[in-house]
């Protein structure tokens, strides 16, 4: 069972990319929709990442995590190295939640 749910859904999924390609000549979108899809694609992710920083399942994370999450945030916009971003984010929710911060 496992397995045919994997091979429908990677058949599905690969339909969907090939439907892009050969659709591509046939589909003309107005000039609104096509400076409306990047946008599009920038919201979802955003919205991504706000759900996982702020959300643990269905509850609040807790404090600890929004806060590691905006200090690594401050760091890659000030451009830190990725290493610097990533171990810093996770030590400040580290500490709060060692401090008794959830």
């Amino acid at each position: 069972m496992l397995l045919a749910a994997i091979l429908i859904l990677g058949v599905g999924t690969y339909t969907m990319r090939l439907g892009g390609i050969v659709l591509r000549d046939r589909l003309t979108l107005s000039p609104a929709w096509q400076r409306l899809l990047p946008m599009a694609a920038a919201a979802l992710l955003a919205a991504l990442a706000g759900t996982a920083a702020l959300m643990s399942g269905s509850s609040f994370a807790g404090l600890a995590r929004p806060t590691g999450v905006a200090v690594g945030a401050l760091l890659a916009w000030r451009r830190a190295p990725f290493v610097v971003v990533v171990v810093a984010a996770a030590a400040v929710a580290a500490l709060l939640r060692l401090a008794g911060v959830d």
